[in-house]
Parts: structure tokens; sequence; C-alpha cells
């Protein structure tokens, strides 16, 4: 390591063995890093723990970075709670850029985010505004108190989403489906992982096996529903439905767990 060649980076501070430039970001990391663009620059490399990192504070520089060159930095490094709850990075957000990835974009696109999606989705919308409203009515009506709007609009959204992804609300879910891809010291110093500090790696996979099988359990759902009597509520266009319609036709492509990465997807997005 001391005899390395030295390559051709960018200016930055010096890195302490180990740790690198973490001890820098003890207080106001926001500060400590436009004074270190302050002073090497607007292109500053760092290293957090095992992991170079690229500090970009110039717009056109990070314009050029994520237009010419993004096919270079379109990918996201491994975290360690990405590889548990992510179905092993196949999901749209931690997916390597490739043909999986352009794959999982243009069905996220064509089920979830197109207009023609949103347009099914209007009814859902109104019906979850009036039951945000009524709640609202006849939970308060009387009281004189603060509302925490922030929890209304969260499971407003969340409710909006689910209907649209199987039908139903999971208003008793919603704890389940929150943040859970924080970042932690364990994905720059690896060894913090290794002796198991704060149960990180445990709790990513008790997370993602809580969400791993009430999502199966909404897959085996719509099979069993699809096989069985088909009632107007059976019949709701869900999205759900329209991956097990992609999952018929390719089988070996469209597994259970590519698409519960989807479903995944189409529910985070709202916490956003």
């Amino acid at each position: 390591l001391l005899f390395s060649p030295k390559k051709n980076l960018p200016p930055g501070p010096l890195a302490l063995p180990i740790l690198g430039n973490l001890q820098l970001l003890k207080t106001s990391p926001h500060r400590t890093l436009q004074s270190l663009s302050s002073h090497y620059g607007p292109i500053v490399f760092l290293r957090f723990g095992s992991r170079p990192v690229l500090l970009v504070s110039s717009p056109s520089i990070a314009e050029q970075l994520f237009t010419q060159l993004d096919v270079i930095f379109a990918n996201r490094p491994n975290f360690l709670a990405s590889k548990h709850v992510t179905y092993n990075n196949t999901t749209l957000g931690f997916s390597p850029y490739g043909d999986h990835w352009r794959n999982i974009r243009r069905v996220t696109t064509i089920q979830i985010f197109s207009a023609t999606s949103l347009n099914h989705s209007s009814a859902t919308r109104t019906e979850e505004i009036r039951f945000v409203v009524q709640k609202l009515f006849l939970g308060y009506e009387g009281a004189s108190r603060k509302i925490d709007l922030s929890s209304v609009f969260r499971d407003f959204m969340f409710n909006v989403v689910t209907k649209m992804v199987a039908g139903k609300r999971w208003t008793e879910s919603v704890d389940m489906f929150g943040p859970s891809l924080q970042m932690n010291l364990c994905d720059y110093l690896p060894f913090l992982g290794w002796v198991g500090f704060r149960g990180t790696k445990k709790k990513s996979m008790d997370m993602h096996r809580r969400r791993n099988e009430f999502m199966q359990g909404l897959i085996e759902e719509h099979r069993q529903n699809k096989a069985g009597s088909s009632s107007p509520e059976q019949r709701k266009k869900t999205i759900v439905k329209a991956l097990l319609s992609l999952q018929e036709a390719e089988p070996e492509y469209y597994t259970d767990d590519i698409l519960k990465g989807i479903i995944l997807v189409s529910v985070l997005h709202c916490f956003l």
C-alpha cells in the first residue's frame, strides 16, 4: 500500500487509515462538505472508510456526469441492507445498468407511472380523499387540537398505492414498508458488519423476511382469485394481476422474486 502507484485523482484531504475521511462528518456534514469544496475546488476526492467518494459542487459538472457520463455513474454501490431488502439488487433502484434494468424500468413505467395507470387510479384517489376527509371530520369533531398532517398524507398515499397494487388497503402494514435503506457505518467499515455491529444485518434480514412473506401472500391470493370465481371485486385491474400476466408469458424471467421487487418499488416510492 505504501508503494502503490499514485492515481490521477481529484484533490482532497488526507485520509486516515481505516476511517478515511469519516471523522470530518461528525458534526454538520453539509457545512463540512461545503468547506471542503471551497478549499479544494468543484471536484473533491474523499474516502468514507473503504469507499471512494466523489464530491461534486459544480452544477455544470454534475450535469455532465449525469448526461454525457451517465453510464459510468449509473450504478449504485452495494450496501449491506440493499442486498437483503432488494432481492439481491434486482429492483429498479439498485439493479446494475444493463438489459435487466432497462426491462424492469420499462415494466415499471408502463404498469405504475404511465398516464394510463394514473387514469385508472383516479377513482381510487377520489375514494381515498373522501375517506381521509371523513376520518378527519369524525375523529376531530368538536375538538380543538393540532393534527399531524404528515402522517395523514402518508397514510393517504400509502392507501392509494396499495389499492393500485393489490386492490385493497394495507393500513396495518404501513410501518413494515417505511424507509429501511438508511446509511450506516457497516456500509463504509465492512468489518463492523462481520461482528454484528448494532444488529444491522439481522434487522435488515428480519425486515426483508416480513415484507417477503407479506408480498408472497398477496401473489398467492391473486393466483387463487384468478383460478376461482370472478366477482366484480376480483375483476378490478391491479398491478399484481398485470405482473402475473407477464409471469405467465415469461415464467423463467418473471420469477416471484422479480415480481415482489417491482411491488416493493411501487409501494416504497410513496415514502420518498
